[in-house]
């Protein structure tokens, strides 16, 4: 099969060869050149994906099979949709699992900028569960916090954090970022422990974070504690599966003392 000419005007010469006579669903075969023009370079990761009809001029296949093959890419994460900006090409995010970092901390250090949209923020009395996490009396005070993280406004994860008033004092106490408000009032997190899970979006999740019902999430459980020993932080969080890869060393048991794992 021969490679079509590239489409005068469109996007540097980008060239998608499919075979209309392949049994292979016309866009099924768009969503593999697409991912073959990644890989190779045609296309680089943050880059915007032609539109619809530039597509549909450079494949000479309908916008409905365009679109079809782009929904197909968005949902295995290759893609990301900004709303009111287009589809960009998604770099999956690394995440360490055995170090102690904030959200945003997280963000900004990628060269993205980290945001929040914000479900609840409220004071309330610590329920049993989180009485037992955090070290409390049942009833004692706490501020919960609750939110859907951003990163260059892409929804990335949703987060619900309960912290004991001791450290702080209200709701309206973090602006964006719960560590940095910590840190201000000399209660920086020293250490972590948290857990992980593979799991399904609820309905809500899925809307919250823009991605189908059912679609993979990582939950993540993190609890906090101060240099004294004293519990800081529970925060139960669910992030996008198809953007995060959280990764950890390994080492020998053999080979000496073990690293403390935290978040």
């Amino acid at each position: 099969m021969t490679a079509p000419a590239p489409v005068p005007g469109l996007r540097h010469g980008l060239v998608l060869a499919l075979d209309q006579a392949s049994p292979t669903p016309l866009y099924l075969q768009l969503a593999e050149q697409i991912r073959a023009r990644v890989a190779d370079g045609a296309i680089r990761v943050g880059e915007a994906v032609p539109s619809e009809r530039e597509l549909s001029l450079i494949g000479g296949v309908s916008r409905v099979t365009v679109r079809k093959a782009l929904d197909l890419l968005l949902r295995e994460g290759l893609l990301s949709r900004r709303r009111g900006s287009g589809t960009y090409i998604a770099p999956r995010i690394q995440q360490s699992a055995a170090l102690l970092a904030g959200f945003s901390a997280e963000m900004r250090g990628r060269g993205l900028e980290p945001g929040a949209v914000w479900i609840e923020r409220t004071a309330g009395t610590a329920t049993p569960e989180e009485a037992m996490a955090l070290g409390l009396d049942l009833g004692a005070p706490v501020v919960r916090l609750a939110r859907v993280r951003t990163a260059d406004g892409e929804a990335l994860a949703i987060e619900r954090a309960t912290v004991p008033t001791a450290f702080l004092p209200g709701p309206d106490s973090v602006a964006h970022s719960l560590y940095e408000a910590l840190a201000a009032r000399g209660f920086e997190p020293a250490r972590g422990l948290q857990r992980l899970q593979a799991s399904l979006a609820t309905r809500e999740e899925a809307r919250l974070l823009g991605v189908p019902t059912g679609a993979a999430v990582l939950r993540i459980e993190r609890r906090a504690y101060l240099p004294d020993g004293r519990a800081v932080e529970l925060t139960r969080s669910a992030y996008r599966g198809d953007r995060y890869d959280f990764v950890a060393e390994v080492r020998d048991v053999r080979s000496g003392p073990q690293p403390r794992t935290g978040s």
